[in-house]
């Protein structure tokens, strides 16, 4: 077990980023547990910051204007704890960003994909949660939004919502309920889908790029003791030390300038953390439709983007390795990492995610934007809604020609070698530019890989499935540029993409 092999390369390290803020989160969150009261009772606050003497505030308010101003190093871990949270949050999306435009989630990694993609959901509800506690007006008005979120539900919204709060909002149950979830459920989860995630990367072992003595049926990389132990063990102490150096330099959440909530006000400008933001930005792009439907109002312009919105991202997250395999046909393992402009079709498709998110968080502070550069909300908010649409198509369109232009490049690497910039004139008197064949490291890595071929086409008595399947497969995989090789290559290649039989190399 300690001289296994791990696989060397920085995007490895998105995913020990995400577990070591998670340390520290638990850490710093311990402590703050031993200070802070989540009980929503009033009462006048006569604590150190007078500009606050003689507010009527909440139990959670004042022990974390207490945390912020008269513990010992208080007000550091409760911004070391805010820091972290948003690079662990940061550090998940980009690991599962990194796993997607490379192909790490195919078998037998589903199930491990399925496992981050609920680390992440998690992720976001233990931020919101947090987020949610201080009782501060901006908190406050995230925890109205929720209230109108979960209230928008048909038939059970009214009585969920009741439940939920203790009663019409604010209620008194919300704060109370939201720090068990905070400190001990999610957490749990978390702590032990970690656990999970790693017990089954080092039991499948880890994905690796392409390169020489590399093969889909061996590890090659360092092993656990001592190189890749040290190596990790520096980066944890890294990770803690950037943490630490935000919370004591860069202020967040200064939760005495926002004031206590009020159910009457809502502080001009307010946005959620970024991880959340792009619900905001649906909320604010939506039209107001509503309808009536046997005495229930549909209340499709909150329903929509902060329901079905966000359950439809997250259903395509679980089932996309399992669309990818069908479209496919491939049910072999696959341990080497593609390069996503060899996947052309999947590359776009997920820039194209990221600029609709992009848009939609952007859209979340709509009023700021207008109000900084002096033009009108309402014009803004239609800009955005087309840009909503339009953006990401472009996006995908671009991505993908940018893919296809790569792989041609690289072919004519392949075929004529790097420029050496020398210019070179034959017998013949003809001038040509100078040429040196590409070094073995890149040439192996421009021929050897994995890019699947388009489905045959159906016969004529085939199913509407089998054709659907068809065209996906077509459109997924049917622009390419293939590599010129030889028939003692491309046997060489198969050799080395070939699925992993019996017991496998490893060093």
């Amino acid at each position: 077990m300690m001289r296994k092999a791990f696989p060397d390369h920085w995007s490895f390290l998105l995913g020990e980023l995400a577990l070591y803020s998670l340390i520290v989160l638990v850490v710093t969150g311990t402590f703050l547990t031993l200070f802070f009261d989540p009980s929503m009772k009033q009462g006048t606050y006569l604590g150190s910051y007078s500009p606050l003497h003689g507010l009527r505030v909440s139990q959670a308010y004042a022990t974390t204007l207490h945390l912020s101003f008269d513990v010992r190093g208080g007000l550091l871990v409760r911004q070391m704890h805010h820091w972290a949270a948003l690079i662990f949050v940061a550090a998940l999306g980009a690991h599962l960003l990194r796993v997607f435009f490379t192909g790490a989630f195919r078998r037998p990694r589903e199930g491990n994909w399925m496992v981050g993609v609920t680390l992440f959901l998690l992720a976001l509800l233990e931020g919101f949660c947090g987020y949610s506690l201080p009782d501060d007006l901006l908190s406050g008005t995230g925890l109205r939004t929720a209230d109108t979120i979960v209230g928008s539900l048909p038939v059970v919204g009214t009585y969920l919502s009741h439940f939920l709060w203790g009663g019409t909002f604010p209620g008194q149950s919300i704060l109370p309920r939201l720090y068990v979830v905070h400190v001990l459920f999610v957490p749990g989860l978390l702590i032990g889908l970690v656990i999970l995630h790693l017990g089954m990367v080092v039991y499948l072992k880890h994905t690796q790029w392409s390169a020489p003595g590399r093969t889909n049926r061996n590890a090659v990389g360092q092993p656990m003791f001592p190189h890749f132990t040290a190596k990790s063990a520096g980066l944890s102490m890294m990770v803690a030390a950037v943490i630490a150096w935000l919370g004591a330099t860069a202020q967040i959440n200064p939760v005495w300038s926002y004031g206590p909530y009020r159910a009457d006000q809502v502080s001009t400008g307010s946005q959620p953390d970024w991880y959340v933001g792009f619900l905001e930005g649906a909320l604010r792009l939506m039209p107001a439709w509503e309808n009536v439907v046997a005495g229930h109002t549909l209340m499709w312009n909150v329903l929509v983007p902060a329901v079905l919105l966000p359950g439809v991202f997250f259903l395509v997250l679980y089932l996309y390795p399992f669309f990818e395999k069908w479209i496919t046909g491939d049910v072999g393992e696959h341990h080497l990492c593609d390069r996503p402009r060899d996947r052309a079709t999947r590359t776009g498709l997920g820039v194209a995610a990221i600029v609709f998110y992009a848009v939609l968080l952007a859209a979340g502070g709509n009023d700021v934007t207008a109000f900084v550069f002096d033009v009108s909300i309402e014009t803004l908010t239609w800009i955005l809604r087309v840009v909503l649409v339009v953006g990401p198509l472009i996006a995908y369109l671009v991505t993908k020609r940018v893919c296809l232009a790569l792989q041609a490049r690289e072919r004519q690497l392949v075929e004529k070698g790097m420029e050496t910039g020398r210019v070179e004139q034959n017998v013949y008197g003809a001038i040509s530019g100078g040429h040196r064949p590409l070094d073995g490291k890149r040439r192996y890595r421009a021929l050897v890989r994995d890019v699947p071929r388009p489905l045959a086409a159906p016969g004529r008595r085939a199913s509407r499935r089998a054709r659907v399947r068809f065209r996906l497969s077509n459109w997924y995989y049917g622009d390419r540029v293939d590599m010129p090789t030889t028939e003692e290559q491309r046997a060489q290649i198969e050799e080395r993409l070939r699925d992993p039989v019996g017991e496998s190399d490893e060093r």
